[in-house]
C-alpha cells in the first residue's frame, strides 16, 4: 500500500527548515503533499498564497512524489480525501512539541487512521521561523539564505 503523507502548514513563507523536512520525509513516504492551509488564527498572509504555491512547486519540479495544494478545511478531513495516513510535522523545540502534540491528538480523534510523524529540525535550521523571516523581509533584510527560492 502506498504511504501518503501530508505536510500541512501556512508556509508564510516556506523556509529552508520546511525544505529540510520535505527532503527527509521523501525517504519515509511514497508521496508527500505539501498542504498550504488557511489558518483561522492568522487573518492576513504576508506572502501571496498563489506566489508561494508557485515557488514551492518550482523547488520540487521534477520530483513527482511531491504535490502542493491549498486547502481550507480540517487537516484530518483533507487526509481522508487524499488517502493519506500520515501527517508530517517539524519540531524545533519543546514549545513546538507542546503545540503540535495537542493538534496531533485532535487530528487522531477526528481521524483514527491518521498518524502524526514528528521530525526534529536539523540543528542548522532550528532558529528559522516563518515569523522571523517575515519581519526581516518586511524591513528590507536579506532572507535569501533562509528560503529555497528567490523572492
Amino acid at each position: 500500500m502506498k504511504k501518503v503523507a501530508i505536510f500541512p502548514g501556512s508556509f508564510d513563507p516556506f523556509t529552508m527548515g520546511h525544505h529540510d523536512i520535505v527532503i527527509r520525509s521523501l525517504k519515509l513516504f511514497d508521496e508527500l503533499i505539501i498542504g498550504i492551509g488557511y489558518n483561522s488564527t492568522k487573518q492576513n498572509r504576508y506572502f501571496d498564497i498563489d506566489m508561494m504555491v508557485s515557488k514551492i512547486e518550482d523547488v520540487y519540479k521534477g520530483i513527482d512524489s511531491v504535490k502542493v495544494i491549498v486547502y481550507n478545511e480540517l487537516t484530518s478531513t483533507l487526509a481522508k480525501k487524499h488517502n493519506a495516513s500520515y501527517l508530517v510535522r517539524g519540531l524545533r523545540n519543546t514549545t513546538d512539541f507542546e503545540y503540535e502534540n495537542t493538534i496531533s491528538q485532535m487530528n487522531r480523534y477526528l481521524n483514527e487512521d491518521l498518524e502524526t510523524v514528528f521530525l526534529i529540525t536539523s540543528p542548522n535550521y532550528a532558529a528559522i521561523s516563518s515569523t522571523v523571516i517575515r519581519e526581516v523581509h518586511r524591513y528590507g533584510g536579506d532572507i535569501s539564505k533562509f528560503v529555497p527560492y528567490k523572492i
